[in-house]
């Protein structure tokens, strides 16, 4: 590893738009390290995937604090991005929504522990480390945080919801240290957590009349994280081919 190479730290890689963000990033010259509940997925290798992935469940907050002494080593103490990516959104057994009525309080609280309180919690485990390279934090919040959705979650769309307001709790909070704190917003995007139905919401709902691709959310994740973008702060950016209209 260069000395100069900026690392950086994605949740929730092994698939889909987190995926798409370790090729990104590595093919653009940063070393990438992954957190995932799972191990090391080879269907999404990069280089040096393998050494550079640490298994850890977001929902098990405690668990957090005790892995980043492990985290920083492999990183070599330094960190240039955090992209909270990882979520959850449970579903009915068939594939339905599952209304606010309908989910009881742990249900909820793993959510939120995955979705918003293990992004908080990595922010604040590694904020000395940002500080010190003026880095860039982007959390990914979802269209579903402004409005109901007819297939995700209450709790998934709340915790969506709170994780934009805490995106620009963040950018003032580090604001003066020059450390950049955005949100990214997307809408419907083809990955395979896209539920049946979907292809209705883009004929009615999307002026573009197509899905996103992971691709096109990995290129603003990384034009949020370099120097291109370095007076964007405290903005969620909305990647939905104008669904929010």
């Amino acid at each position: 590893m260069s000395a100069h190479q900026p690392v950086m730290l994605l949740t929730g890689a092994s698939r889909g738009i987190g995926h798409a963000t370790v090729k990104r990033f590595s093919d653009g010259g940063w070393r990438v390290l992954t957190i995932s509940r799972q191990p090391f997925d080879p269907r999404c290798p990069w280089k040096g995937g393998a050494a550079n992935h640490i298994q850890l469940d977001l929902a098990d907050i405690e668990a957090i604090p005790a892995a980043l002494p492990r985290i920083r080593e492999i990183s070599g103490g330094r960190l240039d991005a955090l992209i909270n990516n990882a979520a959850i959104s449970p579903k009915q057994p068939g594939g339905g929504k599952i209304r606010a009525l309908e989910m009881g309080y742990r249900d909820w609280l793993q959510v939120f522990n995955v979705n918003f309180f293990a992004p908080l919690a990595l922010v604040q485990g590694f904020r000395e480390e940002l500080i010190a390279s003026r880095g860039s934090v982007v959390n990914m919040t979802s269209i579903v945080g402004s409005r109901v959705h007819p297939f995700a979650s209450a709790a998934y769309a709340t915790s969506k919801a709170a994780l934009a307001a805490l995106t620009r709790e963040l950018a003032a909070d580090f604001g003066r240290a020059g450390v950049r704190v955005n949100a990214v917003s997307p809408g419907e995007i083809e990955t395979a957590i896209l539920s049946a139905g979907t292809e209705e919401i883009v004929e009615r709902s999307i002026p573009l009349r197509r899905l996103g691709q992971p691709k096109e959310v990995a290129d603003l994740l990384f034009f949020l994280c370099s120097d291109q973008a370095q007076y964007i702060n405290g903005s969620e950016v909305h990647i939905d081919g104008g669904q929010r209209v």
